[in-house]
């Protein structure tokens, strides 16, 4: 069994294992146990490397069985002969170890395992349907880390899965999110998450399709796709899901990928900085929009939204990131704000004195202030 010390010596030599794949061999100062050849039954395909001596022998090493210590020598038979066909039942003696270590083995051997065969991938959603506790993690991390997962037909059965009204919210959240690690969504896919979020029913699941919507565009973005598609459906859904918690990610998703705003994006995000009932979301509105194209109506529509603000949190949003904007071109519009709440006329001195010595960009200004958070709004994010 592994103590102490022995477990990092131990997780160090499954690594090679893993990493080495079916043509990995244990280190030879650790050798497994001799690993009987199976005699084909139910656990077919997970024979070890030696021949039995006898067919007695083999017979009796027919069902081959894991302890749920896992040491070296279980995971090392493990690696060598399991196959999809048994990958389930071998597994759940070690899943039973609660090894978190264990488990990320797991996922990578079952990713391997599927490869880039779609059909190995629909099994593990059929798999998973079923699967409870850690079994259902390992799962879904195996299918998302699997080249097959980015197959069409794979990613389809994935969304319809995430969208059986049949399957409890817990686990249709666990299958949308094992979406976000597609290169793209379609158009319908994207149509069909962004439906689902706004059901007043979705909760979890519902914010597990935000967030794959989100991470989906940003990988996008950072390849140089077209980003817009999916940062339309969020603004939908910023605006009209009734849960807060999910607007709030799908408002704050643009942050990850810095877009220009067009003309219309930036009325939509203003229409949730006018109605947004959560200050959270109109601070967020505040961030998305200081990245407008159009700088003068921002300014504008900031300098009318901070009259009008009662949050002093969202005031130092639409304050800070008036800088944002136009940087020392802003000062007139924050000289303003500063007037109407006399506690920011202290700051407009600091980002006056920041921009008389010559700075420029907004992120040197802002690492210059000597208090980033001076009315302890962001203590509300820890």
């Amino acid at each position: 069994m592994l103590v102490g010390a022995g477990l990092v010596a131990v997780v160090a030599a499954v690594g090679l294992l893993w990493r080495g794949g079916d043509d990995a061999q244990a280190p030879s100062t650790t050798a497994a146990p001799a690993k009987p050849t199976h005699a084909g039954g139910s656990h077919g395909g997970g024979g070890g490397a030696g021949k039995a001596s006898s067919g007695v022998e083999e017979a009796e090493a027919a069902e081959r069985r894991f302890s749920d210590q896992t040491c070296f020598p279980e995971l090392a038979r493990f690696n060598d002969g399991v196959t999809m066909e048994t990958f389930r039942d071998w597994a759940a003696p070690l899943l039973a170890s609660k090894d978190p270590l264990v488990r990320d083995y797991l996922k990578s051997k079952l990713a391997e395992l599927i490869g880039d065969d779609a059909g190995k991938a629909g099994q593990v959603v059929d798999w998973a349907r079923d699967a409870q506790g850690a079994e259902f993690k390992v799962l879904l991390s195996g299918l998302r880390e699997s080249d097959a997962v980015q197959r069409p037909q794979v990613a389809a059965r994935l969304l319809e899965a995430g969208l059986d009204k049949g399957l409890p919210l817990e686990r249709r959240a666990g299958m949308l999110s094992a979406l976000d690690s597609q290169k793209r969504l379609t158009p319908d896919a994207m149509d069909r998450m962004a439906e689902f979020a706004r059901d007043p029913a979705s909760a979890e699941a519902g914010w597990a399709a935000t967030r794959t919507l989100g991470r989906v565009m940003t990988r996008e973005s950072e390849n140089l796709g077209d980003a817009s598609p999916y940062l339309d459906r969020l603004i939908t859904i910023a605006t009209d899901s009734p849960d807060e918690q999910i607007r709030h990610l799908a408002q704050t998703a643009p942050l990850h990928t810095s877009p220009v705003l067009d003309a219309k994006t930036t009325d939509r995000f203003a229409r949730i900085l006018q109605s947004e009932g959560n200050e959270d979301g109109r601070d967020a509105a505040a961030q998305v929009l200081a990245m407008s194209s159009d700088k003068e109506r921002v300014l504008k529509l900031f300098t009318d939204s901070f009259n009008r603000e009662q949050s002093v949190c969202v005031r130092w949003a639409l304050f800070r990131f008036s800088a944002r904007v136009a940087g020392r071109d802003a000062l007139p519009v924050m000289a303003q704000m500063a007037t109407v709440d006399p506690r920011f006329q202290p700051l407009y001195g600091i980002f006056e004195m920041l921009y008389a010595q010559g700075n420029v960009d907004f992120i040197r200004v802002w690492n210059e202030l000597p208090d980033q958070n001076p009315f302890g709004c962001m203590d509300r994010h820890q």
